[in-house]
């Protein structure tokens, strides 16, 4: 859904930086996968098809935070 998006806090040693992963089309929606030490953030269209991925180490992930779509049985206000 439009309105999807995550954001991945990351740690660079000297800092922490911050990344978002935002579905840019009605219809498309965000994955996240842990596996294997790596944080994997998709954007994937209604068929299933990746569009685009964003890849970090787990170990180094700090933060990963999921915000839904609006409508989508969120709650509004929050």
């Amino acid at each position: 859904m439009k309105g999807d998006r995550v954001e991945v806090v990351v740690d660079f040693g000297d800092g922490s930086r911050s990344y978002e992963v935002v579905a840019t089309r009605a219809g498309r929606r965000v994955d996240v996968r842990i596996a294997r030490g790596v944080v994997e953030v998709s954007e994937v269209t209604r068929t299933g098809v990746v569009v685009r991925t964003a890849r970090f180490m787990a170990n180094r992930t700090l933060a990963l935070v999921e915000y839904p779509a609006k409508g989508t049985g969120a709650i509004e206000g929050e």
